[in-house]
């Protein structure tokens, strides 16, 4: 549902005010502060947002300092240094402030995206919010920009591509490609250490054609809302990535050029595909439906205040139906609240 917010400027000032953040805390958890907030904002919970950001404003961190600057020169020794995060953010802030923003992001796309799975998939995620408000009708603000330069350059400073990777059986859809995935073998540890662990996934995807690309780039969003209704308990808060991951790179295909649709679904499914490797349990659990409208199901997930489950809710809106909305429910069940409901 889209809001008003392109006229009372409220994400644009939600967004100036976290621009003076960094991307993470701790040295690796993610700010997820100014996705959460553009979601609120698109579903028409722009007046909840700053009140957000007073709940999330423990969690957020001054910018790194910086280490020595980006150049065209030198941006290959800097990718997947994340010494360089803000050497990264200030590099795209001046190509944004000297070219329109689909130019970058078009020059900048095939670089970044072998390394989609960094930082557990959350840059591409942030990328793909940055580039929803730049198409929105009005929405090439100054602070929409600089947030694109943000996701951006937090995306080339957590770079990081997935092993080699052997080709298993073909699968038919989406959903039995996600289910024949094979777990990593040890179950332990961060992100990183489960994603070293990764060998093979199941061939799925291939697309002769942008539109065909488009077409199951959607099926795989489905699909991976649609697990988390069921498997979503093995880990609530990281499987939601594997639907929020390619559904970012399925906002971002209208703003890039078709030649690269093709290559961006193969990325977003071994994104998905990576996730539900690191962290999907072995057996389903059952789940409820829902009788709740999609509009009463974000209000849900609003007032829950968890900005995974925002987030998570906001993809499973843009899927629709019986199912989706029944796995954004659960998201609100598995997820601890953020206000302690």
């Amino acid at each position: 549902m889209d809001t008003d917010t392109d006229t009372t400027g409220i994400l644009d000032e939600a967004l100036e005010r976290l621009h003076s953040t960094g991307p993470e805390r701790h040295g690796w958890l993610t700010n997820h502060a100014p996705m959460a907030v553009e979601a609120l904002a698109r579903h028409g919970h722009a007046a909840a947002v700053h009140r957000w950001l007073d709940g999330y404003a423990a969690k957020l961190e001054e910018s790194p300092a910086p280490y020595a600057p980006v150049t065209a020169a030198n941006w290959r020794e800097a990718l997947g240094d994340p010494v360089r995060i803000t050497d990264w953010t200030r590099f795209f802030g001046r190509e944004l402030a000297d070219r329109p923003w689909r130019e970058v992001l078009a020059e900048w796309w095939p670089r970044l995206l072998p390394g989609i799975a960094g930082s557990a998939t959350h840059p591409v995620i942030r990328t793909g919010h940055a580039v929803r408000t730049l198409l929105a009708p009005g929405g090439e603000t100054a602070p929409r920009r600089a947030e694109l330069a943000h996701a951006l350059g937090y995306w080339a400073a957590r770079h990081q591509p997935l092993p080699p990777l052997a080709p298993l059986a073909a699968a038919p859809d989406a959903a039995a490609a996600l289910a024949a995935v094979p777990p990593v073998p040890v179950r332990e540890g961060g992100i990183r250490e489960r994603l070293a662990q990764l060998s093979a996934f199941p061939v799925w995807g291939g697309a002769a054609d942008p539109e065909a690309a488009r077409a199951l780039l959607g099926e795989l969003v489905a699909a991976a809302v649609h697990r988390y209704a069921t498997h979503g308990h093995g880990e609530p808060i990281m499987l939601v990535h594997a639907a929020t991951a390619p559904n970012a790179v399925l906002r971002t295909l209208p703003a890039l050029p078709r030649d690269l649709w093709v290559p961006s679904l193969a990325a977003a499914w071994a994104a998905s595909a990576a996730v539900t490797a690191a962290y999907a349990p072995r057996e389903a659990a059952p789940y409820a439906g829902t009788g709740l409208a999609p509009e009463e199901v974000f209000a849900r997930a609003a007032a829950h205040g968890d900005d995974h489950t925002i987030k998570f809710t906001d993809t499973a809106l843009d899927v629709g139906g019986p199912l989706a909305l029944a796995a954004a429910v659960r998201s609100v069940e598995l997820n601890p609240p953020a206000y302690g409901e």
